[in-house]
C-alpha cells in the first residue's frame, strides 16, 4: 500500500491520506471545495466549487500516476439535490467522452456549508 500525496492539492487536515494506491487501484479521499494554492475554502456557487474540487482531484490523480480518463467511480455528495443538473453538466464537461460509474447522494449538510463533496476510484 502507498499514499499519494500531491504537492499542489489540499493537504489533509486530519487522520486521512488524499488517496491510497493499492493493487494498481487509487482510493481518493473525499475532497472539499479548498483552493489548492491557497488553501481557503471556494465559497460561492456550485460550479465554483466543483471546479475547485476537479482540479484537485486531477492533481491527486497525476501524483498517483494516473488521469481523469482513469477513474473508474466517483461518488458525489451533495447538499441539495436541485444542484444534480448543474453538477452532471459540469462533471461531463470534465470527463467529456469517459463516463465512471457514478453516484450522487443528497445529504442535509456537508462540512464547512460546502455544496458538494467528492470521492473517486481510479487505476495507475
Amino acid at each position: 500500500m502507498e499514499y499519494i500525496q500531491a504537492d499542489n492539492a489540499l493537504k489533509p487536515n486530519g487522520h486521512y491520506a488524499q488517496a491510497v494506491e493499492h493493487g494498481g487501484f487509487i482510493f481518493v479521499s473525499g475532497i472539499l471545495p479548498f483552493n489548492r494554492r491557497t488553501g481557503m475554502f471556494v465559497k460561492g456557487t456550485v460550479e465554483a466549487q466543483m471546479g475547485e474540487i476537479l482540479a484537485n482531484l486531477d492533481s491527486i490523480l497525476e501524483a498517483g500516476g494516473s488521469s481523469p480518463q482513469k477513474v473508474l467511480k466517483t461518488t458525489v455528495y451533495i447538499s441539495d439535490i436541485n444542484m444534480w443538473s448543474r453538477i452532471n453538466d459540469i462533471y461531463g464537461e470534465h470527463f467529456k467522452g469517459h463516463t465512471p460509474a457514478r453516484s450522487i447522494i443528497a445529504v442535509n449538510k456537508l462540512h464547512f456549508d460546502a455544496h458538494l463533496e467528492m470521492e473517486a476510484i481510479a487505476y495507475k
